[in-house]
């Protein structure tokens, strides 16, 4: 795991808790009757539960691990209860919130068997009760926190239904454009057959006519059928081909490296089981428009893609070197990119960084996060 794939929030939150963490525990240890301070040891513990956090969304079980850990291994050592049981009670609600159910609990329960040990092996105040408030410990941020995810799950879920609706709603609009072309134009071509069938005997030149007719309206059919079939294409492919998708980088790097441009493509994370068509198409239509954009206007013939699979989205970069072509990010390009992914409810940005000019985007996905 590199920092930069970690969400800033959690790396502020870890480290706001590891200082705030090593402070209460201080003065937790202080405040006691008789004062308890809490030594060297103690003060790592809390710091490496804490710091654990920064991982909290992107590994949720190895987090709650950790921290299970530490804060057994603090209270076995008998230090004063203090931040680090709200160290502790984070990293349970991220696992509820973030891993899988049924991970999670098995996790969760064995999380609260590590804090029991404490019970056996310290003098402590909370006597024969000692367990329920213990335990509390454990089944209140783990209820707070699966509540959430199967909330966020139902918000997931309808986004991508939504999703899947639009590409429904158009696929039903040009299958019904395609019926309108083909029925027009071929009740057009018989009427004109029609004709030419009656009069080729008597009026030869007439049926010559009606022939040209039937040339000219199967034409236009075609024609017409053509671009509405480019329509589909775009939206969902055709049966000859496979459809567009991030599953098709690999082809689009070879054609460029054909024309020219030495693509270099990096792909990490676990893709979803389904990513939603709309979200696959709009993924590989932005690298092709970027490296379109550096085969244009970039002299440097070189280009970065990176494919970042993440939980609920993906993200997806294209970098190359700047040069001194005053085109760069000019015309439509851009902000036919931006306006995709923003009509997908995503995050989109553009322009020059450290020498490299970067396309950047992170798409929805749909799946639980």
């Amino acid at each position: 795991m590199t920092f930069d794939r970690v969400p800033v929030a959690d790396l502020a939150l870890a480290g706001v808790l590891a200082v705030a963490g090593v402070a209460g525990t201080a003065l937790a240890g202080a405040m006691a009757q008789p004062p308890a301070p809490v030594g060297a040891g103690g003060h790592a513990l809390v710091v490496v539960a804490a710091l654990a956090l920064a991982a909290r969304r992107r590994r949720p079980l190895g987090t709650l691990a950790a921290a299970a850990l530490c804060t057994s291994a603090y209270l076995v050592l008998g230090y004063v209860y203090g931040p680090i049981l709200i160290v502790f009670m984070f990293a349970v609600y991220s696992a509820a919130r973030h891993a899988p159910p049924r991970p999670a609990v098995w996790c969760c329960a064995a999380a609260l068997g590590l804090l029991l040990i404490h019970l056996l092996t310290a003098d402590r105040e909370l006597g024969g009760l000692g367990v329920v408030p213990v335990a509390a410990w454990v089944v209140v941020p783990a209820a707070i926190g699966y509540g959430l995810g199967v909330r966020q799950e139902s918000v997931q879920q309808a986004r991508a239904e939504a999703i899947r609706q639009r590409v429904d709603d158009e696929r039903l609009r040009v299958a019904q454009e395609v019926h309108d072309i083909v029925g027009h134009g071929l009740a057009a071509i018989k009427m004109q057959a029609d004709i030419a069938l009656h009069v080729m005997a008597r009026r030869p030149d007439q049926a010559q006519v009606a022939l040209a007719a039937i040339s000219r309206s199967s034409g236009q059919a075609l024609d017409e059928l053509r671009a509405t079939l480019a329509v589909v294409r775009r939206v969902d492919g055709d049966d000859r081909t496979p459809a567009p998708g991030l599953g098709r980088l690999e082809d689009l790097r070879q054609r460029m490296a054909d024309a020219g441009v030495r693509v270099r493509l990096h792909t990490s994370g676990e893709r979803a089981a389904e990513i939603p068509a709309a979200v696959d198409l709009a993924g590989y239509r932005i690298v092709q428009e970027s490296l379109t954009n550096v085969l244009r206007h970039s002299g440097s013939g070189q280009a970065d893609v990176t494919v970042h699979y993440e939980t609920g989205s993906v993200a997806i970069t294209i970098a190359n070197p700047v040069t001194d072509s005053p085109s760069v990010g000019a015309g439509s390009g851009i902000p036919g990119m931006r306006a995709r992914v923003e009509a997908l409810g995503g995050e989109f940005t553009a322009g020059p960084v450290a020498r490299r000019f970067e396309v950047h985007a992170r798409l929805p996905t749909g799946s639980r996060a």
